[in-house]
């Protein structure tokens, strides 16, 4: 796959399209990107853009479940609504929050809100999130997917220079059984995986 601007290559084994490194932004192209963003806690549209992941995953959480946001950004509204609601949760983010011992930790769920699209070694990222997780924890996930790959030199998502790794729920169900998760699909763009396990306090 191509567009004006750089390639794409199509893994046909899980369905993965990705930019190859050549084409891929540096770090500090990537964060100045980032930080263009304006992710304004006081914007109720952009508070209800990360509720279409928040309100699907909440609801299998038990009361005192501890969180981490994985790709928190430089204004972790999402961690402010779920503690709003009395949950704890704990930040990473390699530019904006990154105290590795937050990894160190094993949590209930995880939340991955619009940070997939940019993992340059998506394999090695959900190998971390599976490991994060407790048995019985849950992962959330919420990027950009396409059911098929028609007209994707014309969808907007891809042409973003920091977006490397693109996703269809055939890729998202070829990465739950990679890893033995339960994987469902509650809306448009959005993937929960529940870790096998009774361990930790999330529901079911």
């Amino acid at each position: 796959m191509k567009n004006l601007e750089r390639d794409y290559h199509h893994c046909p084994r899980c369905d993965f399209v990705f930019v190859p490194p050549e084409f891929q932004p540096g770090a500090a192209a990537e964060k100045a990107r980032y930080m263009t963003h304006n992710n304004d806690p006081s914007d109720a549209g952009y508070r209800d853009f990360l509720s279409r992941l928040w309100n699907v995953l909440k609801r299998h959480l038990s009361p005192g479940a501890l969180g981490l946001d994985y790709g928190s950004g430089p204004e972790p509204v999402l961690a402010t609504m779920i503690r709003g609601e009395g949950f704890d949760v704990r930040l990473y983010d390699p530019y904006f929050a990154p105290d590795r011992s937050a990894l160190d930790a094993r949590y209930d769920f995880v939340t991955c809100c619009e940070t997939a699209e940019h993992f340059a070694k998506p394999g090695e990222e959900f190998e971390t999130l599976d490991r994060l997780l407790k048995p019985g924890g849950w992962l959330g996930v919420m990027t950009g997917m396409k059911e098929n790959w028609e007209g994707f030199a014309d969808w907007n998502y891809a042409r973003d220079e920091t977006h490397v790794g693109f996703y269809s729920p055939g890729t998202m169900g070829w990465i739950a059984k990679r890893h033995g998760w339960h994987a469902e699909f509650p809306r448009e763009n959005v993937a929960l995986f529940r870790k096998p396990g009774q361990e930790g306090l999330a529901g079911g």
